[in-house]
């Protein structure tokens, strides 16, 4: 596929992959993107997955029409990325790789016994190489979402190969101009506790005149689709708030606690507040909810209490929140406990570990079931939150 006159598409998409990395949900299913660059000197620009190498290497062959590749441009070394190292060094015995120093470490610990002799060509921040009408230009990109990660900029084209950035799950036929949802998803789970590393990254992107982003995952994005691409990963990797709302997140054993904070969800929208959002964390995919907590400003966590701490569905939405970095936000706490509530104790002492976290009151107890003075209870909080946006 033609990206430019020069530089073509060689990804795979992977339709039947169901799990990414083991534990994100694949409803649409994933595309390992790969790009080729045909000049008076050749380069390829990372692989593929293990899964998909022998399709990979066809698809190569066909764009290279007869021609060797001079350089393998390894910008990040994740096996669903680099699978293919190998297999270009055995076709193609003459290759150099192109990469940064902690790359080729890696290399050598995904490929043991590798033969890289004569084959290093290490680049470090703002290194060009020449492939003729082309001027490869190498940015840092440390812990977006690696420690060795690299971008590449191509001079000619004003292209920004941008590595795991600006990612989303899906195959590569998926609309553009419905980037938003699942790159949301992608990046607060897997790029989410890197937000100073990409806002670093994204300088340097502005100093770039940037016609394309084409990322190792999700479409190629231009015009207003990159320019929405930008302007999300800005508010994103600043933890600001994307939409003003709240995130209801429920984990009731027998149904007691989701009825109060479906209760307390209904409040809300009466109330005016302009989103409201609701997911049971026993039922519901965690990356969604991890998603709907970074996007919206307000978080109220109802749970069960549980063996004299939190139900663990809970805990682990809270703890995987704590390790991807949330912060800067609003959080309100109902907890449930038929004769020794403990839920609120736990889940404040989580929210308190986090950064810049203001936790509104009251918090709601309620015991077993919602009764007829709890009403009142949740319509303080309800009121007290919604305050917040008419302020």
């Amino acid at each position: 596929m033609n990206i430019t006159t020069d530089v073509k598409y060689i990804g795979i998409d992977d339709a039947e992959l169901t799990i990414f990395e083991s534990q994100y949900k694949l409803p649409a299913g994933m595309c390992y993107n790969s790009y080729l660059i045909l000049d008076n000197k050749v380069a390829i620009i990372d692989t593929t997955d293990q899964r998909k190498v022998d399709e990979w290497e066809v698809k190569l062959k066909n764009e290279l029409g007869g021609r060797k590749p001079d350089y393998l441009v390894v910008q990040h070394m994740e096996p669903d990325h680099s699978s293919g190292i190998a297999r270009a060094i055995e076709l193609y015995p003459e290759i150099k790789i192109v990469a940064s120093a902690k790359a080729f470490h890696l290399i050598e610990l995904y490929f043991e016994g590798i033969d890289l002799t004569n084959r290093v060509l290490i680049v470090k921040e703002g290194d060009t190489l020449e492939l003729g009408a082309h001027t490869l230009q190498f940015f840092a990109a440390p812990m977006v979402h690696w420690p060795e990660v690299i971008v590449t900029y191509d001079q000619k084209d004003k292209i920004l190969f941008s590595a795991d950035g600006f990612g989303k799950f899906g195959t590569m036929n998926a609309d553009p101009d419905d980037w938003a949802c699942e790159a949301r998803r992608y990046y607060f789970n897997i790029c989410g506790k890197y937000g100073v590393q990409v806002q670093a990254l994204l300088k340097k992107a502005a100093t770039l005149d940037i016609e394309q982003i084409l990322p190792l995952h999700g479409p190629m994005l231009k015009g207003d689709a990159m320019a929405e691409a930008l302007r999300l990963y800005d508010i994103w990797s600043r933890y600001d708030v994307e939409t003003h709302g709240v995130f209801v997140a429920y984990a009731s054993i027998h149904g007691g606690t989701k009825v109060a904070a479906l209760r307390l969800a209904d409040m809300l929208r009466e109330k005016g507040v302009p989103k409201v959002s609701v997911s049971d964390l026993t039922t519901d995919d965690q990356a969604e909810a991890i998603e709907d907590a970074f996007r919206m400003s307000h978080l109220v966590c109802c749970a069960s209490s549980y063996d004299g701490g939190l139900f663990p569905p809970m805990h682990d939405f809270l703890h995987h929140l704590k390790i991807k970095a949330y912060q800067r936000r609003t959080a309100a706490l109902l907890e449930n406990g038929s004769w020794a509530p403990c839920a609120a104790r736990v889940m404040r002492e989580m929210l308190t570990e986090m950064k810049d976290i203001n936790i509104m009151e009251p918090t709601i107890t309620i015991h077993g079931r919602m009764h007829i003075e709890d009403v009142a209870k949740l319509e303080e909080l309800a009121n007290n939150i919604a305050a917040d946006f008419l302020n």
